[in-house]
């Protein structure tokens, strides 16, 4: 991804960049490192993480959209020119019912609107489990691919508010499979 980044694109969205030692809930493993690891390991793959997050967040183009989770304070002291996100963003706001706060890191892109907001269940119910699902999710080889899921609403929301397929070359809209 990293070549590609000087070719004059307008936009860079990017979704789900390796985000598993800088989210807050991995912090945790670079004190006391998870079976078969070491703490160089977790520290080094953090340094990974950081620098393309750094990498992607500082790209020459003018409209950037990275999600990422909540980050801890040690990811934030890694990236070069960090900036807070510009809005964290929930599936229920884009008619997905379902709990998974999406940290937004923008720039020269305005906040998504949302655009079809359910109203959440009430706590402890079990309507209220099922939104939950994300984070009620039992250990197992699947759940980082679980946990990582974009919802068709967000999805569709920033492509409706962000995207401008009028705007793109042929080439760009040969690249994105738009018709010409």
């Amino acid at each position: 991804m990293r070549d590609f980044l000087g070719d004059g694109w307008d936009l860079l969205a990017v979704f789900h960049p390796p985000c598993t030692r800088l989210c807050n809930s991995g912090v945790r493993w670079l004190n006391v490192p998870p079976p078969g690891k070491t703490l160089e390991q977790m520290w080094a793959d953090l340094d990974k993480g950081a620098a393309l997050f750094s990498d992607l967040w500082n790209a020459p183009i003018e409209r950037v959209a990275v999600e990422n989770p909540v980050m801890h304070k040690h990811a934030r002291e890694h990236i070069r020119n960090y900036q807070r996100p510009a809005q964290t963003v929930q599936p229920w706001w884009f008619g997905d019912p379902a709990f998974k706060g999406t940290g937004l890191y923008l720039r020269g892109l305005p906040p998504l609107t949302p655009t079809n907001r359910l109203t959440p269940p009430r706590p402890g119910t079990d309507e209220h489990k099922t939104w939950s699902a994300i984070h009620r999710a039992p250990p197992s080889a699947a759940r980082w691919a679980f946990r990582s899921k974009t919802f068709a609403g967000i999805a569709k929301a920033m492509a409706d508010q962000w995207g401008d397929l009028d705007g793109l070359t042929p080439d760009q809209r040969d690249l994105f499979g738009a018709a010409a």
